[in-house]
């Protein structure tokens, strides 16, 4: 029952009223692999330049070849609807058919690969900065999914630091945000009021720090030295698996099999909270579709069923334990459960994955829905994590929220200053 009440809790997330915060649309079970991307090689979180390509691709395992539309709407710092129409910040139209699209060749498993790529043919541009939502409809106009994305102006500089927590309580475990706003070119009044930031751990939104006010004005520059309102939990680098030769075991692969797909089955997983930290490069919770032995991934990349087997014996209560990543856009529900299995009295979990460079780890979830992303593999101070901050204005009388600048570290460089 609390399985049941946890995805429940995760899969409401529709579109709400005009006058609430919109949240993402989690696909359905065919739609698979969704690749969101902008100026990256992997997929993450698209923050772009206006002006700059945005490229999103998905697979229907169905592979019935059906008609796919797209549309974007804009929105406010707060991710409530923003008072423009659509001519103020598209040049061009939306709400028209994805017209890329292939089917799989010479896989087992059959799919249809889309691609929208903005700009476009119907979409010209995109005029604002500010928060958007694409949102995919099919031919019924019933929404499928949806994804947000950025887009700024590089008006304002942005300075970013990475620093160890100063609470004793925190300091092995937590990373403080500190960073600087200057922006010589901008008249900026009442600065508490109209500059709103948002700051981002390893590109996931639905973690994000959104309430920070500048602490003090120095000439242009904005001063935010917080620290414990500005920390996140360090975590762990991530686990990964690679699978870009699926028909042999690998690093991180104990064995292959083969039924209706390839079967792939991990090496068992230990928890690591009570374990030194240990240095291991990671794309940050992100992944790459990729296979050694093919020309093109998009659509002959085999879909592999994944084996997850995780020793955790800690007592979890009421809670879950599920698999997290950008995987499926940080999204807790039914395909990243961990099941106990009595017989190995380990948790096990199979999920369909296209073959690629997954980061993954293991979380645990409470009934209603808080995350602890520490609780199997701890948190520590050492761990690689990018850091993003994106700095939003409204001037006296403006009817929307610019994006005018952006900021971004890594705490490899972190200090104790």
């Amino acid at each position: 029952m609390t399985r049941l009440l946890i995805c429940a809790f995760f899969s409401v997330c529709l579109l709400f009223s005009a006058n609430a915060q919109v949240e993402e649309k989690i696909e359905p079970q065919n739609i698979k692999t969704i690749q969101f991307v902008g100026t990256t090689a992997q997929s993450e979180l698209p923050i772009i330049s206006l002006g700059d390509r945005l490229m999103l691709s998905f697979d229907d395992i169905n592979g019935n070849e059906e008609d796919y539309y797209y549309k974007i709407t804009h929105y406010d710092f707060d991710w409530t609807p923003s008072d423009f129409s659509k001519g103020e910040y598209l040049d061009g139209f939306d709400e028209v058919r994805i017209e890329t699209y292939e089917n799989s060749y010479n896989t087992l498993q059959i799919f249809s690969h889309y691609e929208l790529t903005i700009p476009n043919r119907e979409t010209r541009s995109i005029k604002k900065s500010g928060n958007y939502l694409l949102s995919i409809y099919n031919d019924s106009n019933d929404l499928i999914f949806s994804r947000k994305f950025m887009v700024i102006e590089n008006i304002a500089a942005v300075a970013v630091e990475i620093k160890r927590s100063r609470d004793i309580k925190y300091i092995h475990e937590k990373q403080v945000v500190q960073f600087t706003i200057d922006s010589p070119n901008l008249l900026i009044t009442n600065p508490k009021q109209n500059i709103h930031t948002v700051v981002l751990q390893n590109s996931n939104l639905k973690k994000a720090i959104t309430n920070l006010k500048p602490q003090y004005t120095i000439g242009t520059q904005l001063i935010y030295r917080y620290d414990q309102e500005a920390a996140f939990w360090g975590g762990n680098e991530f686990l990964f698996f690679d699978n870009k030769d699926v028909r042999s075991a690998s690093n991180g692969i104990r064995r292959v099999e083969v039924s209706d797909v390839y079967e792939n089955f991990l090496y068992t997983n230990a928890a690591r909270k009570d374990r030194p930290y240990t240095y291991n490069p990671d794309i940050n919770g992100n992944f790459v579709v990729r296979n050694i032995d093919v020309e093109n991934v998009n659509i002959e990349a085999e879909y592999v069923r994944m084996h997850f087997n995780l020793m955790y014996y800690e007592d979890i209560g009421d809670k879950e334990l599920h698999i997290y990543g950008n995987f499926n856009n940080w999204t807790i529900d039914g395909t990243t459960y961990m099941e106990y299995d009595a017989n190995s009295d380990s948790y096990r979990n199979t999920r369909l994955f296209k073959q690629g460079f997954y980061n993954y780890k293991y979380v645990l979830v409470d009934r209603d829905g808080t995350i602890e992303e520490g609780a199997v593999d701890g948190n520590f101070w050492e761990t690689e994590n990018d850091y993003t901050v994106l700095v939003y204005y409204r001037d006296l009388g403006a009817r929307y929220d610019r994006i005018i600048g952006m900021g971004a570290a890594n705490s490899t460089n972190i200090n104790n200053n």
